[in-house]
């Protein structure tokens, strides 16, 4: 199975920017930024992150607002804070052991440093095993597993396995599984190895000697995403497994009913109200806590429930602020991974500038005070969650600033 997987990797790989060589600062951020998110739309963010932040020590020294902007639309903002600890650790002294690899073309670990460095990742905030895995085979060459939703889905189908795969311990199975057949694959028996495999269309042996701890985990990533569909039918003529036969839901017909998965519980329905607060020039928003859901990310003034009219003029009013216009916009919803945001969204015109310029203002409550931002700086310089997409996209259309 293992050559034949990393053969089709390397005939029909996707071309993405970091895959253009090995480095293991771009392998973490590619890693962290798909999860949760397409590929797709992870490109550009990619692209920007790296062409701003472009050496772990860059996002180590990194103000937080700037690193927060350069995340907005990805969402689940713990990944980049995460991210930027792991990157002060990875640089401050304690961690000079894996500033090594992480800066430039990684140096490649001996036999004995296996262990160390996916045990130096692993101690990492925001890396878990998947994410060590990744870096350790693509970075690093080293035979190390990463089993994420693609591999849980394939080898669930390969192997006909009726476990839940959602359940930690058939994960670590599929791991301690993987890192065994990859251990014994990727050492000096390569040859017996894929003859045995595939004894019709043996590769040379110089084919079998460049084949990579990465090939195969990058093969199986691609392979979930192009091939073994999450949803709907799965395109098993094009596999290169289920054309010999090594898939036991193909042969029996079964591809459908893999893999296995426990019903997800419901998600918790929020109602929020949403207020477009401006003069014309500047929009009122606020810095969320610092702990928390979205975490010191940049806000509209939102509150629980659905408000009326009424309500809404009469909360501006005790922001001290002067109202002259309410207009109801569209309804929006946004799902969380386990909760869901109806919001009720509403225009308020102030009066024009209100003796104000941007700055903090509004200090009720005092320990979050609003501030007046232009359009400008919604732009460039305020993080705002993607939560409130819908209504900062309509920003442009309200304010010029």
């Amino acid at each position: 199975m293992i050559p034949l997987i990393c053969r089709w990797y390397r005939e029909h790989r996707r071309d993405l920017p970091w895959r253009q060589g090995k480095n293991a600062y771009h392998t973490w951020v590619s890693e962290i930024m798909l999860q949760q998110t397409r590929v797709e739309a992870v490109i550009p963010y990619y692209e920007r992150f790296l062409s701003e932040l472009p050496t772990v020590q860059a996002l180590a020294a990194c103000p937080e607002d700037r690193l927060l902007k350069l995340w907005e639309g990805l969402g689940y903002y713990n990944r980049v804070r995460n991210m930027q600890k792991a990157a002060r650790i990875i640089t401050d002294g304690a961690g000079t052991e894996l500033e090594k690899y992480f800066s430039g073309a990684p140096e490649i670990p001996g036999r004995q440093e296996e262990t160390e460095i996916v045990k130096a990742l692993l101690v990492l905030p925001g890396i878990g095993n998947y994410t060590a895995g990744a870096i350790a085979s693509i970075a690093f060459d080293l035979p190390v597993p990463a089993v994420d939703g693609n591999v849980l889905r394939v080898l669930s189908r390969v192997w006909g396995d009726n476990r839940d795969i959602m359940k930690q311990s058939v994960r670590r199975s599929y791991e301690h599984a993987l890192e065994k057949a990859m251990r014994t694959f990727f050492s000096e028996e390569k040859t017996d190895a894929f003859q045995e495999d595939d004894s019709e269309n043996a590769a040379s042996a110089q084919f079998l000697e460049n084949l990579l701890p990465g090939d195969l985990n990058q093969g199986f990533m691609d392979l979930g995403a192009l091939i073994c569909l999450p949803n709907g039918a799965p395109l098993c003529g094009q596999c290169p497994l289920g054309e010999r036969k090594l898939c036991r839901a193909h042969v029996s017909g079964r591809e459908q009913e893999f893999p296995v998965k426990a019903q997800k519980k419901a998600r918790k329905i929020e109602h929020r109200t949403i207020l477009l607060i401006h003069d014309g020039e500047k929009v009122v928003l606020r810095r969320r806590p610092e702990k928390g859901l979205l975490a010191s990310m940049y806000e509209f003034p939102n509150y629980y429930g659905i408000l009326n009219r009424k309500q809404v003029l009469q909360e501006v009013k005790d922001m001290g602020m002067n109202p002259v216009r309410v207009r109801k916009l569209e309804p929006s919803k946004h799902i969380f991974s386990h909760i869901e945001w109806h919001m009720t969204g509403y225009e308020v015109l102030m009066e024009e500038n209100e003796g104000r310029t941007t700055g903090c203002i509004y200090q009720k409550p005092a320990s979050s005070p609003w501030i007046l931002a232009g359009a400008s700086e919604v732009k460039t310089r305020y993080a705002i969650p993607s939560a409130y997409e819908a209504y900062a996209s309509l920003l442009g259309r309200m304010i010029d600033g």
